[in-house]
């Protein structure tokens, strides 16, 4: 355009030149004056008209990126021009414009997209007087996804409860199915990785671990004594000592005898009581920074060796797969170590590598870090409170306060934190209060009345997670 106004900027000098003459003829003298003003008027016009080619070759541009996007990861490369080409031809409906050039370009570098360019030339009706025959108008739009990186904790509820009504049935098949859309976001290893906690009153972080330096042994014993209807039951050294029991803590020797749960870190009250079981503070040296091993038996039942190991960020679609067929019900309700340990497992950390070993996150990407925490019971027991049974005590609430503490922490830390919190509620049990106010906002929390209803809340929540996003 630059040079258009050049040449209508010597027309102009010309007209001042001649109208300072005083000789020669008027009418020729009349018709040479008149150029600018037909160019100035003619510029206009044929501009008005490109520009209105220009936009709308931008429309169908923008359109057609948002069509290839959908196929560019499978297309080759003349594929994807080919089909270019086919979409735009589709959608551009200027037939004055020629000389109509398109490219398409796909990338994985720093997130996915497609980039398709164009330009056309639009013939002029005016500007050919000053030597334009034709106006160049161009454009170029971006369709962009996957620079939006997800980092993904389920948490499960596996308690004894969820035997019933088809509930765990409905659970493998629901994870499943949204461990499968997860791997279809994924253009390429690494833009998707998934956790799986599935949890009782404890998580099983593999017997592998018996030796690690994060591993505290001061809980992994067994209580005798007292009244014996109470400490029967008590498996930690904190219920044990407040039945009036005998804690017995085993030797180093037991270590190989553990089946690989571990419970509530921290201490509720003195010097190290600082919340380590509503936060994720990376495991030290400080006893009460450790997850303490437990050997998580009641009477003569055993709920740890049933109870699948928790499995860390990863996108071996494979094993995430095996271990939800696997997983069995059993065992009282303790949210809050499953939502804990979910919160480890995206940030990972502490002594000896800690509980997960989390992979660097590439600062060409952005990243959301979400958890799923799916329950069918309130809480019942944890390390220091509850007997595992009577729902609505004054225990069950000190644990929901605990868990209370660890949603906000989670929510408060980072603005890319994610909690969508689901009840399946098919005994009556009250609404969880709890569950709706830890999650990240009303929409993300699911009162579900049918073990049916797990599906299709997994398969929205799946959809939500992976929808394009497109940045023009």
């Amino acid at each position: 355009m630059m040079a258009i106004w050049n040449h209508l900027d010597r027309a102009f000098r010309a007209f001042r030149n001649f109208s300072a003459a005083r000789g020669g003829n008027v009418a020729i003298t009349f018709a040479i004056a008149s150029l600018p003003i037909v160019g100035s008027v003619g510029f206009a016009v044929d501009y008005s008209h490109a520009n209105s080619v220009k936009t709308a070759l931008q429309a169908a541009l923008d359109s057609t990126a948002l069509m290839l996007s959908k196929e560019a990861s499978t297309d080759t490369s003349a594929q994807l021009q080919t089909n270019a080409l086919k979409y735009f031809n589709a959608l551009f409906t200027r037939p004055e414009a020629q000389s109509v050039s398109i490219s398409a370009t796909y990338t994985v570098t720093g997130g996915s997209q497609v980039v398709v360019s164009g330009t056309a030339q639009v013939p002029t009706a005016f500007l050919g007087v000053v030597g334009y025959q034709n106006i160049t108008v161009g454009g170029s739009s971006t369709a962009k996804w996957g620079s939006s990186r997800l980092r993904v904790a389920l948490v499960l509820d596996n308690t004894g409860s969820m035997a019933q009504y088809g509930k765990m049935t409905a659970l493998k098949s629901a994870t499943q199915s949204l461990l499968t859309q997860l791997q279809s976001a994924a253009t390429t290893n690494g833009d998707v990785y998934v956790s799986i906690i599935p949890f009782t009153t404890v998580v099983n972080v593999g017997t592998a671990n018996n030796n690690s330096a994060w591993i505290d042994w001061s809980d992994y014993g067994n209580c005798t004594g007292g009244n014996n209807s109470l400490t029967a039951g008590d498996w930690t050294k904190y219920q044990c000592l407040a039945d009036h029991g005998s804690w017995t803590t085993y030797s180093s020797s037991m270590k190989n005898s553990w089946k690989g749960c571990v419970t509530d870190r921290g201490d509720l009250t003195g010097p190290n009581s600082a919340a380590y079981d509503t936060n994720v503070t990376a495991p030290g040296t400080a006893s009460a920074t450790k997850y303490p091993a437990v050997d998580y038996t009641v009477g003569t039942t055993d709920y740890c060796g049933g109870l699948q190991q928790a499995i860390g960020l990863t996108y071996n679609w494979s094993s995430l797969s095996a271990l939800v067929n696997s997983m069995q019900p059993a065992g009282a309700t303790n949210q809050n170590i499953g939502l804990q340990m979910g919160w480890m497992s995206l940030v990972g950390g502490g002594i000896g590598g800690g509980a997960f070993t989390v992979p660097a996150e590439d600062s060409n990407y952005t990243y959301q870090h979400v958890i799923i925490l799916l329950t069918d019971g309130l809480n019942t027991q944890n390390r220091w409170y509850g007997d595992g049974g009577t729902l609505g005590s004054s225990d069950d609430a000190k644990i929901d306060a605990r868990q209370a503490l660890t949603c906000s922490n989670f929510k408060a830390a980072s603005t890319s934190n994610i909690l969508y919190t689901i009840q399946v509620n098919t005994d009556g049990d009250p609404t969880s209060t709890l569950l709706q106010n830890c999650a990240s906002s009303s929409d993300k929390f699911f009162l579900l009345t049918s073990a049916s209803s797990i599906v299709t809340t997994f398969n929205a929540i799946g959809t939500n997670l992976t929808k394009l996003r497109v940045a023009r």
